[in-house]
C-alpha cells in the first residue's frame, strides 16, 4: 500500500512520520513545501502526482473548504489510483459531507478520521483517532489508522459521525480551559498559589485536562507551547455551533464558550490556544 499524505503542519509532519516509522511507502505534499517533510517520506509538488501514485491518501489540512478542495483535485486528476481518503482534520459536519459526495463520485471512500491528544500525543502514539465511515473503507484502512496512534476508536458507519464526536470533544476542551483559566484567575486574586491550586483541583472533582495537563506544562510553565492555535480552537467551536444549530440540540454553554474563543482569537490571532489564560487575566482588567 502507498500512501499520500497531504498538509504537513504541525500535527501533520508528526502524523507523516509516524506513517513512515511504521514501514509505508509514503509521498508528501503540502503548499508551503518540503520543510516539514518527513526523513523517509518523498516530497511531491503537485496533488495530481499523489492521486496518480497513492491507494490510500490522508489529509491534515485547517478546515473543511481546504478539505474540499483537495478532495475536488483527487476526483479530477487523470490516472487517480486512489481507493480511499482518510481525513484527519476537523472539517466539521457540513464540508465533511460534501466531500463524501465529492469523493463518491470519483469511485473513492472516505474515512473521517480526526485525531485528539495534541502533538505530544501524536509523537508518543497515544493519540485518539476518532474514525467512522463504510464499513467496507473503514477495513481497507485499518493499518492506516493503525499506523498513525496506537488508540484507535470506530464511531459509527457514516464519516459525519466521526466528526460530531470530534466536535463535541473539542467544544468541552475549549469550555474547560477557559472555565478553568477563570477558575484559576479567581484563586491567584485571592492569594492561593497556582501550583497548590492545581494539585487540589486535580485530586478533587474540579479536574479535567486543562487542569491537568494544559496548566501544569502550558501555563504554570509560561511555556505555552502545545502546538494547537487558538485560531483552529475558536474554528473548531464555531463548527461545533453550526452542526447543534443543524440537528436542534441545546447550545447555551456552546454560545458563550464560542464567544470568548472568537475574542480570543480576534485580540491575539494565531497564538498557542493555552495562552487564554493570560488573555483572561487582561481581560478582567481592562
Amino acid at each position: 500500500m502507498v500512501l499520500g499524505f497531504v498538509g504537513l503542519g504541525n500535527m501533520g509532519s508528526v502524523l507523516a512520520g509516524n506513517l513512515v516509522a511504521s514501514g509505508f511507502e509514503v509521498l508528501t505534499h503540502d503548499v508551503a513545501g518540503d520543510g516539514r517533510s518527513p526523513v523517509g517520506a518523498t516530497f511531491v509538488l503537485e496533488i495530481t502526482r499523489v492521486a496518480q501514485s497513492a491507494d490510500v491518501v490522508v489529509f491534515s489540512l485547517p478546515n473543511g473548504d481546504i478539505c474540499s478542495a483537495v478532495a475536488e483535485a483527487l476526483v479530477a486528476a487523470p490516472g487517480s489510483r486512489v481507493a480511499q481518503v482518510v481525513d484527519t482534520s476537523t472539517a466539521g459536519v457540513e464540508a465533511t459531507e460534501r466531500m463524501a459526495v465529492t469523493l463518491e463520485r470519483g469511485g473513492i471512500g472516505l474515512v473521517s478520521a480526526p485525531v485528539s491528544g495534541g502533538i505530544a500525543g501524536a509523537r508518543a502514539r497515544t493519540l485518539a483517532v476518532i474514525h467512522s465511515g463504510a464499513p467496507s473503507d473503514c477495513r481497507a484502512v485499518r493499518p492506516v489508522l493503525e499506523g498513525l496512534s496506537d488508540v484507535i476508536h470506530h464511531v459509527g458507519d457514516s464519516p459525519v459521525l466521526a466528526q460530531a464526536m470530534k466536535l463535541a470533544n473539542n467544544f468541552l476542551s475549549a469550555t474547560a480551559l477557559a472555565a478553568t483559566s477563570e477558575a484559576v484567575a479567581f484563586g491567584v486574586a485571592m492569594g492561593l498559589d497556582m501550583e497548590h491550586m492545581l494539585s487540589v483541583l486535580n485530586a478533587s472533582s474540579g479536574r479535567s485536562a486543562a487542569s491537568e495537563d494544559k496548566f501544569p506544562n502550558h501555563v504554570l510553565s509560561e511555556r505555552y507551547s502545545s502546538g494547537f492555535a487558538n485560531t483552529l480552537m475558536a474554528k473548531d467551536v464555531l463548527l461545533y455551533l453550526d452542526a447543534v444549530r443543524t440537528c436542534g440540540a441545546p447550545a447555551d454553554v456552546g454560545k458563550k464558550t464560542a464567544t470568548i474563543w472568537a475574542r480570543f482569537a480576534e485580540g491575539e490571532p494565531n497564538v498557542d490556544f493555552t495562552r487564554i489564560y493570560p488573555f483572561v487575566v487582561a481581560s478582567n482588567s481592562e
